[in-house]
């Protein structure tokens, strides 16, 4: 047995998806021969007050806890239109991740997002879920659920899924392709987006920003706001260089608690500025836009290659 063998036979690792270097052969070129896509997601969130997870500023506080609760309450009662207007002004269509109770607790938030174009990503029922521990039947309905009720509201069926607190279990994958989602914000693999197999058929992961994240990075790590959009600015010049090489995928997280608070807004609408000053070469997009792109080209593809197979005839005499 060689030293490699006997490393991965001490030391194996997953099949959760395939192995492919960034050196290898990139994807289809983005709309009008743009090589980086950006999105921005916003988390639209609801906590159940004294129940479950919670997402806290302050530590610590005794129940109840009504400091921590209205820090979370100022995100859907001011934080996320400001985020939602000042995305709309840079040209930039948001990304929703809701939590399906937003529906019943702000609606006129829902309006406000369905004014600005954006595209709603399940992302649970309330963000004081989580899918750890649940049944893989429990899952099942949970997702579908979460499905059943944007399409209701919405009218069309989203394709999109980011778990709540970024929790799996061993079925989720399988549960979200047979609920009919195509596409996952959860994991940051690579800088492109990857094809996941299922049991159920295949699942695009989209590159989601596990650190230009302002949940993991200010609350998580105590970044300063301008410490933030420091972050986004250096993340979009370096892939924008890359992109020179494949096209790529760049994604910026944000709450409505937390780059909504007013002072951080203004440090994040800095770095929105810099990355829209390079509007000519860049796709402010959204992930349905992404996932439509890449069918289309990959059927295009499909389509050529069958035509390059087929028989040639020979012109009758």
């Amino acid at each position: 047995m060689s030293a490699d063998d006997t490393l991965r036979a001490t030391a194996p690792g997953h099949d959760l998806w395939p192995y492919r270097p960034i050196t290898a052969p990139g994807g289809p070129a983005w709309p009008d021969g743009k090589r980086l896509a950006v999105y921005v997601a916003v988390g639209l969130e609801e906590y159940r007050f004294g129940v479950g997870r919670t997402e806290d500023i302050v530590p610590d506080v005794a129940a109840p806890d009504l400091v921590n609760t209205s820090w979370r309450d100022y995100g859907n009662r001011v934080g996320a239109f400001r985020l939602l207007e000042r995305l709309d002004r840079a040209g930039i269509p948001p990304t929703v991740l809701l939590n399906t109770a937003v529906y019943d607790t702000a609606p006129e938030l829902i309006r406000a997002a369905r004014q600005v174009g954006a595209e709603f990503i399940g992302h649970g029922t309330s963000n004081s879920d989580s899918l750890v521990g649940m049944s893989a039947a429990g899952e099942a309905a949970y997702v579908a659920g979460v499905a059943a009720r944007i399409t209701a509201e919405e009218g069309t069926a989203p394709g999109g899924w980011s778990s709540p607190w970024l929790s799996h279990t061993t079925s989720t994958l399988d549960s979200l392709v047979g609920s009919g989602y195509r596409y996952l914000l959860d994991l940051r693999l690579d800088d492109r987006p990857v094809t996941v197999p299922t049991g159920h058929g295949d699942l695009l992961v989209l590159p989601y920003a596990l650190e230009v994240n302002d949940s993991t990075t200010v609350v998580g790590r105590g970044a300063s706001a301008a410490e933030f959009a420091d972050m986004v600015v250096d993340e979009f010049d370096e892939l924008l260089d890359r992109s020179a090489d494949q096209p790529l995928v760049m994604s910026v997280v944000l709450h409505s608690f937390i780059s909504g608070a007013p002072f951080r807004l203004r440090a994040l609408d800095r770095a929105l500025r810099h990355m829209t000053a390079h509007r000519d070469r860049v796709w402010f997009t959204q992930p349905r836009a992404i996932a439509a792109h890449l069918a289309a080209a990959e059927t295009a593809a499909g389509t050529a290659a069958r035509t390059a197979a087929a028989p040639t005839r020979e012109p009758s005499a």
